[in-house]
């Protein structure tokens, strides 16, 4: 029910916003147009300006030949050497975006295919049952409905394996699977049950060990140290998974001041902080190397493994193969419907301006409260990353181009682009496959854990990064 007042609201608020400014912007008239068969990047209501009327740190940014971009509105220098503004869209509208949402499901064909044939394999050759059993004293505390060493445990710990090495084609293959596994244990098919909620609100969190992705877009836009953001980005999603924890455990009355559960999370922290000290005596090539040889050796390694185990276990190896990839397809296909519902609602949202005006409003509200108002500059990116992944990169980019990957405001969205998981994306994907539609308090759990660690971003940002301009 929760899922279904938020897709709502998202379409709602949507038209409501486009509707006001239709009447009362000047310029927005097309709006809706935009909103159903806009692209992202198409431009309009492009116009002179003049450069006396600038704030500054605009007219800073043009003369330094490059473009500033401020919600939807763009500032730039054209050919003929003339200042303009216009509006350029920042998402497709909502035709191109239901298309893209089949795309999306349909490139995880292939993907889900690959991953959940092996895991099939390893199930028939008893590897997943052997991972149950090493994780089930930790487990069956955090998870105390799930039997002890059912296969569930071991599903989950590869996609939280795979989430902490930044595998995210590995990381959705074992997190559907593991869903999967726990819908079988599940009493009622519909609503999502303790373990189904406490997994999911981990896996949200995103707890990364080397966000590399980011560390290359900032290596790709020139910055000083593309590095320097990854103890910021490995202590906020360590403290947001631990709040996603924490939560859960409230709801669900898990005391997790036992004595197994503790010793768990002090040996995990105790192994991510000397991987963190590793990995701070490396420069930018060898952070890429290392985790290049980490992440990819490991799928290889995993694969390896799992072809040795079913030969000594003399099981079918191809027949076990394919039966798992068949169930890769059919997920793939079955999260379709969900998939185009939700990025068609966050379509809209983005489409309408409504980010703007939120934007705007927080910055009125800190300067008037006179705050620091640096850390607003990176806020696009915390907010539309529950929703879009790729957006918020997008919006990253951006900050760092209009301020420069060197600035606080460029390190503080690059901090906030490793924060969490797409929040929505995640719930549609992970609860549609299994077909629930009651989420409970899942979705409040994620957010309030999500702004735990945009809190926990910013002010590691005024820490780390405090003295950048």
């Amino acid at each position: 029910m929760a899922l279904s007042r938020i897709w709502a609201a998202f379409i709602i608020v949507a038209f409501l916003a486009a509707t006001f400014q239709c009447i009362f912007i000047e310029g927005d008239a097309n709006i809706y147009s935009q909103m159903v068969v806009g692209k992202s990047g198409d431009t309009s209501n492009t116009q002179k300006i003049d450069t006396t009327l600038l704030a500054p740190v605009i007219l800073s940014t043009l003369q330094n030949g490059k473009a500033y971009t401020d919600g939807t509105t763009k500032y730039s220098k054209n050919a003929n050497g003339d200042y303009i503004k216009f509006k350029q869209q920042n998402a497709d509208g909502i035709i191109s975006t239901a298309k893209t949402a089949v795309d999306i499901s349909l490139n995880l064909v292939g993907i889900m295919a690959l991953f959940m044939g092996f895991m099939s394999i390893a199930e028939r050759a008893g590897g997943i049952r052997l991972l149950s059993k090493i994780v089930g004293p930790f487990f069956s505390k955090l998870f105390p409905e799930i039997p002890r060493n059912h296969p569930a445990m071991g599903h989950m710990v590869m996609n939280f394996s795979a989430n902490l090495l930044g595998l995210d084609n590995a990381a959705t293959p074992f997190g559907l699977k593991a869903m999967e596994s726990l819908q079988e244990l599940n009493p009622k098919k519909d609503t999502a049950s303790n373990s189904q909620i406490m997994f999911l609100c981990l896996h949200a969190a995103g707890l990364t060990l080397i966000p590399v992705s980011i560390i290359a877009i900032r290596a790709s836009l020139n910055a000083s140290d593309p590095t320097s953001i990854f103890i910021p980005c490995m202590i906020t999603t360590f403290v947001a998974t631990i709040t996603a924890m924490l939560i859960v455990s409230f709801k669900q009355k898990i005391n997790v001041f036992q004595p197994v559960i503790l010793l768990w999370v002090l040996g995990i922290s105790a192994v991510i902080s000397i991987m963190v000290i590793y990995l701070k005596t490396l420069d930018y090539t060898g952070v890429q190397t290392f985790s290049g040889i980490l992440s990819n050796g490991i799928i290889l390694v995993l694969f390896f493994v799992i072809i040795l185990g079913a030969l000594y276990k003399k099981i079918d190896i191809f027949d076990a193969f394919v039966e798992g990839a068949k169930g890769g397809f059919d997920i793939a296909v079955k999260i379709i419907p969900y998939l185009v519902g939700m990025l068609v609602a966050i379509s809209m949202l983005r489409t309408s301006g409504a980010f703007e005006v939120v934007i705007d409003g927080m910055r009125s509200l800190f300067a008037a409260l006179g705050a620091d108002t640096r850390f607003v500059a990176g806020l696009p990116t915390a907010l539309i990353r529950p929703l879009s992944g790729s957006a918020a990169r997008g919006m990253m980019i951006d900050t760092m181009t209009t301020y420069g990957s060197d600035s606080f405001a460029g390190s503080l969205s690059s901090v906030l682009q490793g924060t969490s998981d797409t929040t929505f994306y995640v719930i549609a994907v992970y609860f549609g496959a299994v077909s629930i539609k009651n989420t409970r308090y899942s979705i409040g759990a994620m957010l309030l854990a999500d702004l735990v660690g945009i809190i926990t971003a910013i002010l590691l940002s005024y820490l780390f990064f405090g003295s950048a301009h």
